[in-house]
């Protein structure tokens, strides 16, 4: 029909929204392995890396949210960026962002202490952010 609008710029707004969607769900995930995890007597290697594991998954649906037109490849090297500058900042210390790596936020975000087993767990968190991207788009072509 003439004058009509095509279906491809609601694409990446979709796509942005189930991105957005599945984030949370890592993000829940992931607070309650970090806040739960231990009381319910899972190993703490499971915890630390676990933790660090999802938290990649959400860098790498957060950098589709917001960049949904790239392919995942680019998103996946874009996350690996992130999380690798995130983790080396760790080998940074200011007082100011000492003190902010001390709050509940900044742990979270920032974490605390250098570790190079991290960078293997971002790695794996965001394989499994590609994995969880693909499998979605395939049922949404289904």
């Amino acid at each position: 029909m003439h004058g009509t609008q095509p279906d491809k710029p609601v694409a990446p707004l979709r796509t942005s929204l189930i991105r957005a969607v599945l984030a949370a769900v890592v993000i829940v995930c992931g607070l309650c392995l970090r806040w739960y995890g231990f009381p319910l007597g899972l190993p703490a290697f499971v915890v630390k890396y676990g933790g660090s594991l999802l938290w990649a998954t959400m860098v790498f649906l957060l950098v589709g949210v917001a960049l949904p037109r790239l392919t995942r490849t680019q998103i996946a090297a874009i996350a690996v960026v992130i999380a690798g500058v995130v983790e080396f900042s760790r080998l940074v210390h200011t007082p100011w962002l000492d003190a902010f790596r001390l709050t509940t936020a900044g742990a979270l975000l920032l974490g605390r202490i250098f570790s190079p087993w991290n960078l293997a767990a971002y790695a794996v968190g965001i394989a499994f952010g590609v994995w969880i991207d693909r499998l979605v788009q395939r049922r949404r072509e289904e």
